[in-house]
């Protein structure tokens, strides 16, 4: 029967595994990818490691739920997912190492979970290639053990697409309907537009298919994924159409602008390239990037060729309205912007690399497979030369940001504690203490509240070195820093001297 649960699923390759109760799972083809997932895992503690310190947006995230300082101000864009994810670390530990171990090993995880979804439709070499695809990309080790959402976003885009599949495929598949909710649900809590944007093409499929089950799974995922960020856009921002408002200005306001140069410019380390100005990168460092749409176009011809077209096309589409916001409606670029695109390209480009060194036999063909290993390894290499580079000068920054701290602390400046100015959300995380600015996207008071804090507590506004304080930081005593100068105020009655 076709909708039997031990049906052949429609569109999957022939001769892929099939689940069959009491296998192994070396037998299910699970050991490949856990294998994968393990590798990926690793990478991350040795190639990035645990002591790298906690970027500006990490530090918005974890102070949300933190033992270290008071919650950063949250702007309009963000979601609470991120939060919610590190809370069972941040929540009673302020040590960092602890956290990107934490983050790495589920990371990890997440990855094997949502490349066994795809089994059903391609076997294990071409679902373990995908997955080494993904975990090598720079990108992707570098915001795997972080406390960024976007590295989610891409792990639910791959496991709802593929449970979208099975449950087409297989109407009495209930695992698959819930694979759906929850991969859905996984992208709208850590990013509520960028799931709406990367489950358009299964939303378009639903309409005419008049499946009742596989479109309540999919709404209630996004519902209960979004439904916080909706609720606080009612509460604290006048309305979801003022919050997407104010999203789109922090955001230096959301239409035409082709960002395609900008993602090329960031992809030699760039965690955040605004404004994305500069040469072009090394046509080495790049070439990937350019040849990704081809390779992916391949598997698509591969797969037409075997009639099994739509466990390719689905992702495809997907991957494609993932990337219209960061390619064409934003006018700067981050790499890891892509990482749900990545993910879902990574399966129909494996699919066509190991068409490219299989022959009809089945038979590697040696010159093929020894050009793509060539390949490959060179693409490594660069992988690497640009993750190490991206490590280091970020760690450097991120030293210099605990300098700071050490330095607010020596002049008395310590919890409780109130930082405002240039970088004052991660010195004052780093320093645990509360952080504020009266303009910018960040505006969450007012100079006159700033100047009632200070008569109250330990106080410091930081500006660039041998520029001028604040104005209401002027008369404050100024101290330099590590690349800042700290203009100190006065202490309050009965409070420490500096």
């Amino acid at each position: 029967m076709a909708d039997g649960r031990n049906a052949t699923l429609v569109g999957a390759r022939r001769g892929a595994p099939t689940g069959v109760p009491g296998a192994s799972w070396r037998a299910h083809g699970s050991g490949p990818l856990a294998a994968v997932a393990a590798a990926f895992t690793v990478a991350q503690l040795v190639l990035v490691g645990p002591g790298l310190g906690l970027g500006w947006d990490e530090t918005v995230y974890v102070s949300q739920i933190s033992a270290q300082a008071p919650p950063a101000f949250f702007s309009a864009p963000r979601a609470r997912g991120v939060s919610l994810l590190v809370a069972p670390v941040t929540s009673w530990s302020t040590s960092t190492g602890l956290l990107r171990g934490y983050l790495a090993v589920l990371s990890g995880l997440g990855l094997y979970l949502a490349l066994r979804v795809w089994r059903p439709f391609f076997p294990p070499r071409v679902l373990a290639g995908a997955g080494a695809l993904f975990a090598s990309l720079w990108v992707t080790l570098f915001y795997g053990p972080a406390a960024m959402p976007n590295h989610w976003v891409a792990i639910g885009a791959l496991a709802c697409v593929g449970c979208f599949l099975r449950a087409r495929a297989d109407h009495a598949d209930r695992a698959a309907l819930w694979g759906v909710a929850a991969g859905a649900a996984l992208m709208a809590w850590m990013r509520p537009t960028d799931a709406v944007w990367t489950t358009l093409p299964l939303l378009v499929l639903l309409i005419p298919a008049r499946s009742g089950r596989l479109a309540l799974a999919l709404l209630a995922g996004l519902a209960t994924g979004g439904g916080q960020w909706i609720a606080e856009a009612q509460l604290s921002h006048g309305g979801l159409a003022q919050r997407l408002s104010e999203a789109s200005r922090i955001q230096g306001g959301l239409g035409w602008h082709v960002a395609v140069d900008d993602q090329l410019r960031s992809l030699v380390g760039r965690t955040l390239c605004r404004p994305c100005t500069g040469s072009m990168p090394d046509p080495v460092i790049v070439a990937w990037w350019c040849l990704l749409p081809l390779a992916a176009a391949a598997g698509l011809a591969v797969a037409a060729r075997a009639r099994r077209t739509t466990p390719t096309l689905l992702p495809l589409a997907c991957a494609a309205t993932a990337a219209v916001p960061y390619l064409f409606l934003i006018g700067y670029a981050a790499p890891r912007f892509l990482l749900p695109v990545y993910a879902l390209l990574a399966v129909p480009v494996a699919d066509a690399l190991s068409h490219l060194v299989t022959a009809r036999d089945g038979r590697v063909r040696p010159v093929a497979a020894g050009l793509l290993a060539l390949a490959l390894a060179g693409h490594l290499a660069v992988q690497y030369v640009v993750l190490d580079r991206a490590v280091d000068r970020i760690a450097a920054d991120r030293r210099d940001w605990t300098r700071t701290a050490a330095d607010l602390h020596r002049f008395g400046v310590r919890p409780p504690c109130l930082v405002t100015g240039t970088e004052a959300i991660p010195v004052a995380y780093y320093a645990g203490c509360s952080s504020a600015n009266p303009r910018g996207h960040n505006a969450n008071t007012t100079e006159a509240d700033i100047a009632r804090t200070a008569d109250r507590v330990p106080t410091a506004a930081l500006s660039p070195p041998g520029g001028p304080p604040p104005p209401y930081a002027r008369g404050w005593r100024t101290r330099p820093s590590a690349g800042l100068d700290l203009h100190l105020a006065p202490s309050p009655p009965g409070g420490r001297t500096r």
